[in-house]
């Protein structure tokens, strides 16, 4: 068995992931899923129809009508809307666990998510005005990996922690450790979930440095949000410096005026955010 596959089934014997998301995936992943499908696993699940139904009726929705019905839930949020908020829902449970080290942090990795997820989703509709569900499922799943490495071998995934400064770095030591990394342990995961491709090959190559990799790809998308996540303070780990594929870094000069407005707004889309994750 690979070393990522490994990592993989001692995780799932700590931290079942719930069925309903390997459900949901499957449904994403057929093209002849209808919303009456998604309805019938959802409605199997009382705590998410009550989130879901919260959710829509919120104010960050804005509707003049309250929606009480499971299918006019799902048809107005979208398959995808809803696969992304129950893949977030169930790995947060897992995130927000207690933190045993002082350098590496689940809730400074919760919060890291969450920021590359908002900014890839507000890169690729502002910016390249295409949409953005899938860019903020990548940025939700991107470094899931590392939790798995800390949660399966916690001590030597520590020392790791406290001795790296940059993603370069990081993936030089797990792979000398563990001989796999976070993003080959994710992206198997995604095989697993039955994740469309793109989304795979963004998360299996969002620390890989290239000179062919476009702006505008899932892997350009995730790899810019991951450096700007950064920079505005919500970094992996606490001395982590994010590194860039240079076509990228070429962009983000080329367009400073258009991703500093989108440095300023991130702020407050962490906080839209905040009242639908938490």
């Amino acid at each position: 068995m690979p070393p990522a596959q490994e990592f993989i089934k001692k995780f799932q014997d700590i931290h079942p992931l719930p069925h309903i998301v390997t459900t949901l995936s499957r449904l994403i992943a057929d093209s002849e899923s209808t919303m009456k499908d998604f309805e019938d696993v959802i409605k199997m699940d009382p705590i998410l129809v009550s989130r879901l139904l919260r959710l829509v009726n919120s104010p960050f929705y804005g509707l003049t009508q309250t929606v009480d019905s499971i299918g006019r839930a799902v048809a107005f949020l979208g398959m995808k809307n809803l696969h992304n908020l129950v893949v977030a829902d169930a790995l947060k449970t897992i995130f927000v666990s207690r933190d045993t080290s002082t350098v590496f942090s689940k809730k400074r990795l919760w919060l890291h998510s969450a920021a590359v997820s908002i900014c890839s989703k507000m890169v690729a509709e502002r910016i390249f005005g295409i949409n953005g569900d899938d860019a903020f499922l990548c940025g939700i799943l991107h470094d899931f990996g590392l939790l798995v490495e800390e949660q399966v071998a916690t001590e030597k995934f520590h020392r790791i922690c406290t001795t790296c400064n940059n993603s370069a770095a990081l993936i030089a030591m797990e792979r000398q450790e563990f001989a796999t990394d976070h993003c080959e342990i994710c992206y198997s995961m995604t095989l697993d979930w039955n994740m469309p491709i793109t989304i795979q090959e963004a998360i299996r190559d969002h620390h890989l440095l290239s000179t062919s990799v476009t702006p505008s790809c899932l892997t350009g998308i995730l790899q810019i949000s991951e450096y700007i996540a950064s920079q505005a303070g919500h970094a992996t780990l606490p001395d982590m410096t994010a590194q860039i594929s240079p076509p990228l870094l070429d962009h983000l000069q080329a367009n400073m005026d258009e991703y500093t407005v989108l440095l300023e707004d991130l702020p407050d889309e962490m906080a839209k955010a905040q009242s639908i994750y938490g």
